[in-house]
């Protein structure tokens, strides 16, 4: 991990990753394709299931096929996995521990927060309302909503526009490494949770933190907070990062 180092400038919203960030789905995702693979016929592997971590399905589906083969029964596995994922996500909860520790601190502090994946709007709605945390996110950047996937900056200067705060003066948070990069490139400062992928050197050099959880980043936004001149709420942080 690298060592707590002060943010370089005040945040004025925080933008979410949410697969392996908000939400334990990433480990279940896996599951999930290695027991359809196993259903279909298909070698799958976590080496080549970790490979697509933050891409969207479009791109997932035509790396299968470049993988695998063009006989694929892609659509048989991708159903295949999408029943076993249901079936795991209800027999257990979702939500990364600190999620909602970090909600209410970001409530106290008056700072916007946002949502840049790149799952579709359906899926990120139907786990935000399981987990009753519609209406605590502000902006959901989703697929669709920008032109290009991660690692491209598409998706969190999105976000940031959603929120209506630069991007420089957003706090992003990721699991992936597509998701690093991509929030990287949009400027934003970027905490990497480590989820399935560890923080590589690369990864490391475009952060300002790895963090181990989200408690962490919410200590790392507390301080944050503590040292920005007085009498500058999160509120007023915003209005200025508008002008």
């Amino acid at each position: 991990m690298l060592p707590v180092m002060p943010l370089p400038r005040p945040v004025a919203a925080v933008v979410f990753d949410m697969d392996g960030v908000l939400f334990d789905t990433e480990t279940l995702y896996e599951q999930a394709a290695l027991a359809a693979g196993r259903e279909v016929g298909v070698a799958m592997t976590s080496e080549f299931f970790r490979s697509t971590i933050g891409s969207p399905w479009p791109v997932v589906r035509q790396r299968m096929l470049d993988h695998f083969g063009p006989d694929l029964e892609v659509d048989r596995l991708a159903a295949a996995s999408a029943r076993r994922f249901r079936e795991l996500c209800s027999i257990q909860s979702l939500l990364k521990p600190g999620v909602l520790e970090l909600l209410d601190l970001l409530d106290a502090l008056g700072l916007p927060r946002g949502v840049a994946t790149s799952s579709s709007r359906t899926t990120v709605e139907r786990h935000l309302q399981q987990h009753a945390l519609d209406g605590r996110f502000h902006g959901i950047a989703a697929h669709g909503d920008y032109a290009r996937h991660k690692p491209h900056p598409d998706p969190f200067l999105k976000a940031a526009e959603l929120l209506g705060v630069a991007a420089q003066d957003c706090l992003a948070i990721e699991d992936s490494h597509h998701g690093v990069r991509s929030a990287a490139a949009a400027g934003m400062m970027t905490v990497m949770v480590p989820d399935l992928l560890p923080a590589t050197d690369e990864i490391c050099a475009l952060c300002i933190q790895v963090a181990p959880d989200l408690h962490a980043v919410g200590r790392l936004i507390s301080g944050s907070a503590s040292a920005s001149p007085a009498g500058e709420p999160g509120s007023a942080r915003r209005d200025r990062s508008r002008r």
